[in-house]
């Protein structure tokens, strides 16, 4: 099992709830992103740069995860795509992405995105609070501890 995630957009706090995580239990956990990353020099944790362009970090990382794997976006077509081939997807704002909910979460975004496009302004997503990142560790722990 791996742990991969859409790094170009995660919160800094969300990658160090991460690597703590890994460091912990051994996961394997992969970043990929446009740009290069820093990452503890652990042997289970990597850092894939991809080329700059419109979806390559997506991509790649539906191109590389397999059933059983969990990856971390807040892109719910990515998340769409990946749980098409039997991963899961968490948010980093700690929702859990499966089968059973991720279309009803697309058909959403893809309506905002219209209403968008025709000038109807929503205000945008809320700040990242400790509400947001208490509610990914927990996520993320309930998650590791089904996978031992």
């Amino acid at each position: 099992m791996t742990i991969w995630v859409d790094a170009d957009a995660c919160p800094v706090v969300v990658r160090d709830i991460l690597f703590k995580a890994a460091t912990r239990t051994k996961v394997t956990l992969t970043l990929i992103a446009n740009q290069m990353l820093r990452v503890p020099p652990l042997p289970n944790i990597t850092a894939v740069q991809v080329s700059s362009g419109f979806d390559v970090a997506d991509n790649e990382i539906v191109r590389r995860a397999m059933q059983g794997d969990l990856v971390i976006t807040s892109d719910i077509p990515l998340a769409a795509e990946v749980i098409e081939k039997g991963a899961l997807a968490l948010s980093p704002r700690g929702e859990l992405l499966t089968a059973d909910n991720v279309k009803g979460r697309l058909m959403m975004r893809d309506f905002m995105d219209t209403m968008r496009s025709s000038g109807v302004h929503s205000g945008g997503a809320a700040a990242y609070s400790s509400a947001d990142k208490q509610a990914f560790a927990n996520q993320l722990d309930r998650y590791l501890a089904r996978q031992r």
